[in-house]
């Protein structure tokens, strides 16, 4: 049972960064119905921004005050990923909004490829250890179990933003307008919303929520590169199928339960096979429900 425990707590916290990387996915797959591939690598980005970020930051802000050190370097991150999703948006994808769906897609892997090869080239290509922005450390009083002071802050930062993204999505005239493009976006531009400005702040969110996983994983792995973000974004986006493309409160499902299963295959007799998992539970879930778990099969109109 405490190996039970131990495991489970494990998959939590390695859910917790596909949580927060699916739910870029399916929030861009909601409004535009396409899956923006290079979304892993705002992911790589935000590790990045952490790694430079918090040796600038943090000797400003020591003893008690080191948490808030921690809040700038997170919510800078946070803020300059947004950033940098938007500025994609603009460039590679809105011009191509009325062409093939295909057209988007093959976009959306060029650019992955460039952000890859650009980090390569501006950052290096070896590895970098990424400084110790919170202390790593056992808590105490937790038995047999370990707990790490890392897993509790990433998995109490993930709620918190996933608390934050649901007042967002459903308290806002932001959000409103989301779900309104989401369901009709020809009927949401007549009732007077601005489709650029949904699709632009769609894209800023989603990659806020990617650099805040980046921070968070290099915190747990503290070994980051430029090609860091090619398998947890394809892991991510197994996460958002098997939750339900396009559902929101189902990519964070979908993620925790990815995270749980790999965890519990990498401490069994099969762990050699721990990244191929994510990619059998997606061929299950295509073929025995296309929609996800929490997904509903639409009939599109020819």
């Amino acid at each position: 049972m405490m190996q039970f425990l131990q495991q489970l707590i494990n998959g939590l916290s390695l859910g917790a960064f596909y949580a927060l990387i699916a739910l870029g996915y399916t929030m861009v797959y909601g409004i535009l119905r396409f899956i923006n591939f290079a979304h892993g690598d705002i992911f790589m980005l935000g590790a990045f921004s952490g790694y430079y970020l918090t040796p600038r930051i943090m000797p400003h802000f020591t003893g008690a005050m080191a948490p808030v050190g921690v809040a700038i370097v997170l919510l800078s991150t946070m803020a300059s990923c947004a950033l940098m999703g938007m500025l994609i948006e603009r460039l590679a994808y809105r011009p191509l909004r009325r062409m093939p769906k295909l057209t988007v897609l093959i976009t959306a892997i060029g650019v992955s490829l460039f952000l890859e090869y650009a980090g390569q080239f501006i950052f290096g290509a070896d590895p970098k250890a990424f400084p110790e922005l919170v202390a790593d450390r056992a808590l105490e009083n937790t038995g047999a179990l370990t707990v790490t002071t890392t897993q509790v802050a990433a998995f109490a930062v993930t709620l918190l933003l996933l608390v934050g993204l649901s007042f967002i999505v459903k308290r806002t005239k932001l959000g409103m307008a989301m779900r309104a493009v989401s369901n009709n976006s020809t009927a949401a531009a007549l009732m007077g919303v601005n489709i650029d400005t949904v699709i632009s702040f769609t894209f800023g969110l989603g990659s806020a929520l990617a650099g805040a996983a980046g921070i968070l994983y290099a915190l747990s792995y503290p070994s980051i590169d430029p090609l860091m973000g090619i398998l947890p974004g394809i892991k991510a986006f197994v996460a958002a199928v098997l939750g339900g493309i396009g559902n929101i409160p189902g990519a964070a499902v979908g993620g925790l339960i990815l995270g749980v299963v790999e965890t519990f295959v990498g401490g069994s007799a099969f762990s050699t096979y721990r990244d191929a998992i994510a990619f059998a539970i997606l061929i299950i879930i295509l073929l025995f429900r296309p929609a996800g778990l929490f997904g509903k099969i639409q009939v599109e109109k020819v």
